[in-house]
């Protein structure tokens, strides 16, 4: 069974949409051999129409709501919640392509020993597509240096086995954002990623409630999931990896607090900067 956890908060505007293209899968609906599926979608506290939207599914979607906790307690409770062998995220924003789990689903059979794969993803902001940056390229296989600089997992376009969450633990609560860049880190450093170069999501962005707009220096959080990873056991060699990423990051910092004359914060990354600094002389 595949269990796909679609977490939201005051985004009915968009979650019909979402809903309807996981419904639409082929993978589920081969009237041959239909894969089984549970769609759950975890409600994080909102007050718009999100339950009416939902319950005009019927019995085809699970529905459940929570106190306002934050996305990764959303998709924390989404995978207590899951069935499923498999677990796909949704987030309510994106909208998958008709084949995107029939392609993964394929591949994953195929190679019983992979944990997780992702797809390439054709990006639209403000309803026009948009092409991303090169710094955004995905790559394939053992890829932890890649993972470093800024977050490569896309959690809407990939699909993993329900082990490697019992082997690694689930999303990090403490983390208001970037908390799919802290698993990434976290899965690179014991496992491979395949990628899929097929474009089989669709991520929709501008729109006000992005957490990438709410929350100012998004480098903030990416250096505490870094400082996380030094517990991981890595080889000496990603160490390194991972304290000099942790300077550069400072170092953007830095600048970015001394801009806005916020000279404490500006500080302590200064301080954070000359002690990983030392680890990699």
């Amino acid at each position: 069974m595949v269990s796909v956890i679609i977490p939201t908060y005051n985004r009915a505007f968009l979650l019909k949409e979402a809903i309807r293209s996981v419904l639409s899968q082929t993978y589920f609906t081969n009237p041959a051999e239909p894969g089984s599926f549970e769609l759950l979608v975890i409600d994080d506290g909102s007050d718009d129409r999100t339950k009416t939207v939902v319950e005009g599914f019927g019995d085809k979607v699970i529905y459940h709501y929570r106190d306002h906790g934050g996305v990764s307690a959303a998709r924390n409770e989404g995978l207590r919640r899951a069935r499923g062998e498999y677990i796909a995220f949704l987030d309510s924003d994106d909208l998958w392509m008709k084949d995107k789990i029939q392609v993964q689903m394929s591949y994953m059979k195929a190679f019983p020993d992979s944990m997780v794969c992702c797809t390439e993803e054709i990006w639209v902001r403000n309803g026009v597509r948009v092409n991303p940056r090169r710094k955004h390229r995905k790559y394939s296989g053992w890829i932890f240096d890649k993972v470093l600089p800024l977050c490569l997992l896309s959690l809407s376009s990939a699909l993993f086995r329900r082990e490697l969450f019992s082997l690694l633990g689930a999303f990090d609560e403490r983390l208001p954002v970037c908390e799919d860049y802290d698993l990434g880190i976290r899965i690179a450093q014991r496992f491979p990623i395949h990628f899929i170069p097929a474009p089989l999501i669709i991520k929709r962005g501008g729109h006000p409630d992005q957490l990438s707009r709410k929350y100012w220096g998004m480098d903030r959080f990416r250096v505490q999931a870094l400082e996380k990873a030094l517990s991981l056991g890595l080889t000496a060699e990603q160490r390194i990896l991972v304290r000099q990423e942790i300077v550069r990051k400072c170092l953007v910092l830095v600048k970015g607090f001394r801009k806005r004359q916020n000279s404490e914060e500006a500080r302590f990354y200064e301080r954070l900067m000359a002690e990983h600094s030392t680890g990699i002389a």
